[in-house]
This record gives C-alpha cells, sequence and structure tokens, in this order.
C-alpha cells in the first residue's frame, strides 16, 4: 500500500515538473521576442531622432535664407499698390522718364500706379511713333489703350490702309506678339457726318471696315495670331470731344487699340532707348 502512495505521488511530482518547464520555455520565448522587439524600436527611434534632426536643420537653413530674401526684397522692391512688384532699379528708370513727362500730366499721377503707368505710356508711345498729337497711350489698372489718329493709317472717307501706315502697324505689331496671352480689340471710330457711298452704307459700315482692314494687316502681314484678334466697329458714338469744329473731328476719327497684357513684359520698355 505504501508503495503504491509513493508511486502516485512520484508521478504527480514528475507531471507538474513537465508543465511549469513548458511554461518556462514560453516564458523564456515571450521575453526573447520582447527584447527582440524593444532593439528593433530602439535601432527605428534613434533613426527616427536622426532624421528628426537633420530635418530640423533643414527648416532652420530654410528660414535664414527666406529671412534673408524677404531682406533683400524689402530693401529693392517696392509694391505698387498691391497690382506688381517693381525693383528699385526700375522705379529709379521709372523716375527717368518721369522727368521727360508732361508736368500737367505729372500732377495729375496721385500714385505709385499711376506714375508707373505715365512712364510706361510715354516709353510706349515713343517705341510706336513720333507723332506726338496723333497717338495716345493711356493705362487702366492691366488694360492698354492705344489711340491713332486715322491720317496715320487711312485716307479720307476710306477704308483703306495707306502706306505710311507701316511703319506704325509693324511696331503696334511687336508689342503685341511680344506677349502670347495677350487679347487685342481694334476698333473703329468716326466722326459725326455721315457717308453714304457705293461701298460704304454709313459710319458703323466704315468703322467696322476700318478695324478689319487692321486686324487684316496684322494677321497677314506681320504674323499676328488671329484668335488675339478683335474688330469693333463704334462708329461715331463714342467721341472724345465734341463734333463742333474740323479739329475735334479729327480727334474722333481714331482706330482705338486696346489691349490686355503682362504689364511685366511693358517694364521692359522703361529699358528703351528713349530713356
Amino acid at each position: 500500500m505504501k508503495k503504491s502512495i509513493l508511486v502516485s505521488s512520484l508521478a504527480v511530482v514528475f507531471l507538474a515538473s513537465c508543465v511549469s518547464k513548458k511554461k518556462y520555455v514560453a516564458l523564456e520565448d515571450d521575453l526573447s521576442n520582447t527584447k527582440s522587439v524593444l532593439a528593433k524600436t530602439q535601432v527605428e527611434k534613434e533613426e527616427l531622432e536622426t532624421k528628426m534632426t537633420k530635418i530640423e536643420a533643414r527648416v532652420a537653413e530654410y528660414n535664414d535664407k527666406i529671412n534673408s530674401l524677404k531682406d533683400i526684397n524689402d530693401s529693392q522692391y517696392t509694391s505698387v499698390d498691391d497690382v506688381a512688384v517693381m525693383s528699385n532699379n526700375t522705379k529709379d528708370k521709372m523716375r527717368a522718364t518721369l522727368a521727360k513727362v508732361d508736368p500737367a500730366k505729372l500732377a495729375e499721377a496721385k500714385t505709385l500706379q499711376d506714375s508707373m503707368n505715365l512712364a510706361i505710356s510715354y516709353n510706349l508711345k515713343k517705341s510706336i511713333s513720333d507723332e506726338e498729337d496723333d497717338v495716345d497711350v493711356s493705362i487702366d489698372k492691366t488694360v492698354v489703350m492705344i489711340n491713332i489718329s486715322d491720317k496715320l493709317l487711312f485716307n479720307s472717307g476710306s477704308y483703306r490702309i495707306s502706306n505710311k501706315a507701316s511703319s506704325i502697324l509693324g511696331k503696334l505689331a511687336e508689342v503685341i506678339n511680344s506677349e502670347p496671352s495677350m487679347e487685342v480689340m481694334v476698333e473703329g471710330h468716326t466722326d459725326s457726318r455721315t457717308i453714304n457711298t457705293a461701298v460704304l452704307q454709313d459710319n458703323w459700315d466704315l468703322s467696322v471696315k476700318r478695324a478689319t482692314s487692321i486686324v487684316r494687316k496684322l494677321q497677314n502681314d506681320y504674323n499676328v495670331d488671329p484668335t488675339k484678334l478683335i474688330a469693333a466697329g463704334r462708329s461715331s458714338y463714342l467721341p472724345l470731344v465734341e463734333n463742333d469744329s474740323k479739329e475735334n473731328m479729327a480727334k474722333n476719327r481714331r482706330t482705338k487699340i486696346v489691349i490686355i497684357p503682362n504689364l511685366d513684359k511693358f517694364f521692359a520698355l522703361l529699358d528703351a532707348e528713349t530713356l
């Protein structure tokens, strides 16, 4: 009997020993895996810290560059009514041009934008024609408007372009072709005298035919992209002045070129030989 109890006790101890060893092995495996994960995490942490240090250094470098560029920008560039930014070098050239502008017109300039428009208008006008009284250039924000007296372009009562128009139209085409994004509207304007001929029904007819003549000339002879061109006739209904004298009627007979440009291209005119 005692022998049987002893055998049973040894069996229990043996079984208990086997279970504990399995648990121990499992715990050892868990510990090993945990150590492995911890080591891997530590390596990843060190790699991330190294990357973060490099990123922080690059951010600091970029901030230094940005601050440096900001200092340069503040000292060398001027904002123009939140419309454009011009360098002080361009601003100096603008002042030199304004010294040649009619003092009466200069007195009307109230802002830097007004002064810039005057300077660009002056040089653009000089680049197109030497006819001081027969070409007028004005800029309203980013729209350039060029009024050309019809005596520079057409014979009286005709929509056929005269030979003397070649020079001014060639220079005008250079301006238009300098910027692919420009759109150009050519408007014909007449005085108030009525006209009726075998080929012209009235002033509407004459103003439209003059506009289309200019558009065709720009396209065919000066390679202006026709998709940029618009032809319009305004007859006598938008006069510059009253049609009460020969001189005033001459002012109203005109071709108006309306250009919607990128003004950066016109800043180059401040470097023109007219300076």
